[in-house]
């Protein structure tokens, strides 16, 4: 099936390794692209504001739709902007530390929701159909899971390098609005190490019900996600060191994603605990490093919201999805897609 229809792209992540890199370190390059990111438009952003002031109907009553109309013309440099190539990208990954039983699904479950994906019978594949969306889903070496970040660095900084500049190439092709979602069995419990990394506290304060946690197995991810801080102890401090030491591919590939997007000025949707543990990595790095970025929906875990929060991400939507796979970016680029023709539409009776 096209990718514009809902359909399904596979890309395998074997030991790929970013031979472009000419630094001395492989996160050199990515630390150098943070502190370089290019601004927004704000040209194109005042032009898209002024077309709805001078729209014949009551100021700023659209609310969050003019917002997000002015957000998509600063960050795509087109007013009044427009979205005819939306792509979802889900980035699936696996984990060493579910040894310790911190998750209710066995680890087959993540391949498992891959292959329901290339079969077109996930929720992902019916609602990229609904807002005519294209997909992607990216298969990051499931086969070999992360090291068990308790006792070890989950990837290497050469490993991890090479897994962000993997996620840059989700917009290979092109695409004008990008929505991010994700896939792993225990990826919560990592994203709640790597929000203690970055914003401070213990396990307890970040891990919640997941996928279907119970108070007892939540309990077990606190003790794991404080072990893992205890074993990393003062590397942690360089967010891109949190990423790879506590992170896990599909993050890495994430942060790459998102970066890729920003240096290319593409406006980018968020969706999930750990697709937004990833962005804070590189919001730790550079706090503008998620201006092009929406938050579509929070996830049930409470941490959610707070991360969300600390990061000042306001979601759009509030449906209570915690099913993964970027379901509520992709059901939130339906919403971005009516702001920007509702810009287009009445920028066209202003001139008119």
């Amino acid at each position: 099936m096209p990718t514009t229809q809902g359909g399904y792209a596979a890309h395998q992540l074997q030991g790929m390794i970013a031979d472009d890199m000419t630094s001395a370190l492989p996160f050199d390059d990515f630390r150098n692209l943070l502190a370089n990111l290019p601004a927004a438009d704000t040209t194109a952003e005042a032009r898209v504001r002024t077309l709805f002031a001078k729209a014949d109907k009551p100021v700023n009553s659209l609310g969050r739709i003019e917002d997000i109309a002015a957000w998509l013309a600063a960050w795509s440099g087109r007013a009044p902007p427009a979205v005819t190539r939306p792509l979802m990208a889900v980035f699936a990954g696996n984990h060493g530390v579910t040894r310790h039983g911190i998750s209710p699904r066995p680890v087959a479950a993540t391949a498992n929701a891959v292959e329901l994906c290339a079969a077109g019978g996930a929720a992902i594949n019916q609602i990229c159909i609904a807002n005519d969306l294209g997909l992607k889903v990216f298969d990051l070496a499931l086969h070999i899971p992360t090291a068990d970040i308790t006792e070890d660095d989950a990837l290497d900084e050469r490993g991890c390098a090479a897994t962000m500049a993997f996620g840059m190439e989700a917009i290979a092709g092109g695409t004008d609005l990008l929505c991010l979602g994700d896939l792993g069995v225990g990826n919560s419990t990592v994203a709640a190490a790597l929000f203690a990394a970055l914003f401070g506290g213990k396990g307890a304060d970040w891990v919640g019900p997941g996928s279907g946690a119970g108070a007892a197995m939540q309990a077990r991810k606190a003790q794991v996600v404080d072990a893992a801080l205890a074993f990393h102890g003062g590397h942690l401090g360089d967010p891109l060191e949190a990423l790879r030491r506590v992170g896990g591919r599909e993050f890495a590939a994430i942060a790459g994603a998102i970066l890729a997007a920003r240096m290319q000025k593409i406006p980018v949707l968020l969706d999930g605990f750990a697709a937004t543990a990833a962005a804070a990595v590189l919001h730790a790095a550079n706090p503008t490093a998620l201006d092009h970025c929406l938050l579509a929906s929070l996830s049930p875990d409470p941490a959610h919201a707070r991360a969300a929060e600390r990061l000042g991400l306001r979601p759009l939507l509030d449906l209570g999805i915690g099913h993964g796979e970027g379901a509520g970016a992709a059901l939130a680029a339906g919403l971005v897609k009516a702001a920007a023709l509702t810009s287009s539409g009445m920028a066209a009776a202003v001139r008119g």
